[in-house]
């Protein structure tokens, strides 16, 4: 089995770095400038931000199912990001040094299992709940935050 970790698609969110302060204020959504390099994760990169860099932080739907699991909450994406990553059977850069909360759902887009990876079982628990044939795909999120970090796919199945 493999699976897949990929980042958002930039140019959905592209154009919210060509509009104004007020323009982002309407949508709840606002500019923000990297004041650490790490704590501004970008969710097309899979990376945090560098110190001075420029983000939008914005209201995202993350798992836009019609279900009472529908989620949302909110992400950066960095200005620099211009290809979504994606990272084969492995985990990407934003997930190193924290928990990250990982919940399986169904086909149908119903939870069926969740889990807590501590710094450095991201990969394992990934497996782990893929080990269930009834999963179909992942969310990952930061734990403490709870913001959306990445969809986790299977790839391949043995």
């Amino acid at each position: 089995m493999t699976y897949k970790i990929a980042g958002l698609v930039p140019a959905a969110h592209a154009h919210m770095f060509a509009m104004s302060d007020v323009e982002l204020a309407s949508m709840n959504a606002r500019r923000v400038t990297a004041t650490a390099s790490r704590g501004f994760p970008c969710r097309v990169s899979l990376e945090d931000a560098e110190v001075g860099e420029s983000l939008i932080l914005f209201h995202h739907v993350s798992h836009d199912v019609a279900t009472p699991y529908r989620s949302a909450y909110a992400i950066y994406v960095r200005e620099k990001a211009q290809a979504a990553a994606e990272y084969i059977d492995r985990t990407p850069p934003v997930f190193e040094g924290r928990p990250i909360a990982l919940r399986a759902f169904d086909a149908d887009g119903n939870l069926r299992n969740a889990t807590l990876a501590l710094p450095g079982e991201a990969d394992l628990r990934i497996r782990e709940l893929f080990d269930s044939s009834e999963i179909a795909y992942i969310h990952a999120h930061n734990a403490a935050h709870g913001c959306f970090s990445a969809a986790i796919e299977r790839t391949h199945d043995d």
